[in-house]
């Protein structure tokens, strides 16, 4: 595996799934492939759970890793072809990456979304250069328009908590405060519709995701009718996709309260568990009774993080 952005860029999802619970009963059974490789993690933007599971991921497959934040310790980078750089920018892309290459084996980059510029946005224009120029295996650690290791540690947890073989999961939109990207619905949604799950989508009208992830996906904007009989929910905010209206890319066109899931939202589920990538604003997307409750599984969600990012990492170093 050379890059990893979506979910066919994992192969046939048993046999993924397979391969990550015999990585969580042994964690270090791979330590061999790692061996006098070394890891880069760059980051763009802000991380806890990402960094930190990719991390730990790399060392229990006994890789080195280097970490690299660009806005802390690194010179400003320029991402655009073409311009005079004559502000703040000292150096571009376009070398700063292939050097980069230089001094690792596998790159994982973090880069969101600017949500001003939906084009810019979605031609993944940062990654996608990393993937170009570095000459190394590139993972995404989040993009602008996808998280591929949250959408699998999300399954994961699915097929673990599951008690009926086809569960019923609902990904529903809930109020923010702030514009959010879509990266995470978009693998999420992405990954549901390769599973062998009954998947539902619920958010106000006008939030619809991008074809591109989604297809013709099942949406009921009634959301207590998609909670209807749910065995999992699965709580994320997102800005404006722009794809009914390319002028409210990225805003916030509603902050409706009454989509925050609460115990009378998880009363219309089937006894259903409550799932979030984290961090979470809590009395925004969740109450706090929903979120401590025995049917919260955000921890568990989030400690298959490390597991997710293991096998991807066992695929590239493995094709080395």
């Amino acid at each position: 595996m050379k890059t990893f952005l979506n979910v066919g860029d994992i192969g046939p999802l048993e046999k993924a799934l397979a391969e990550a619970q015999e990585i969580k009963n042994d964690r270090y059974k791979y330590q061999h492939l790692g061996k006098n490789k070394t890891l880069m993690m760059i980051f763009f933007n802000n991380s806890l759970r990402t960094r930190l599971s990719t991390q730990k991921a790399a060392m229990n497959l006994g890789m080195n890793v280097i970490v690299l934040d660009v806005n802390a310790g690194a010179w400003k980078l320029e991402t655009e072809r073409g311009v005079i750089m004559d502000g703040d920018k000292s150096e571009h892309l376009l070398e700063a990456i292939p050097v980069m290459g230089c001094y690792c084996d596998i790159i994982g980059v973090r880069s969101f979304a600017g949500l001003t510029d939906r084009e810019y946005d979605y031609a993944e224009t940062v990654v996608n250069q990393f993937i170009k120029y570095s000459g190394r295996p590139v993972f995404a650690m989040e993009t602008a328009t996808v998280h591929p290791l949250q959408a699998f540690a999300d399954l994961i947890t699915i097929e673990e908590y599951k008690e009926v073989k086809r569960p019923k999961v609902v990904l529903t939109w809930a109020p923010h405060c702030r514009a959010l990207p879509q990266a995470v619905p978009n693998s999420f949604a992405q990954w549901m519709l390769a599973a062998d799950v009954d998947f539902v989508v619920t958010h106000p009208e006008g939030y619809e995701l991008d074809p591109k992830f989604v297809g013709d996906i099942r949406v009921e904007y009634d959301q207590r009718k998609a909670f209807e009989g749910a065995d999992f929910v699965y709580a994320k905010n997102w800005s404006n996709p722009g794809v009914t209206n390319p002028g409210d890319y990225g805003k916030i066109t509603s902050k409706d309260m009454s989509w925050t899931v609460d115990e009378e939202h998880m009363s219309w589920t089937n006894n259903g568990k409550f799932m979030h990538c984290l961090p979470v604003r809590r009395g925004l997307i969740v109450t706090d009774d929903v979120i401590e409750s025995p049917n919260s599984i955000v921890i568990p969600e989030a400690a298959n993080r490390e597991i997710s990012c293991s096998v991807v990492l066992k695929r590239m170093l493995e094709a080395l």
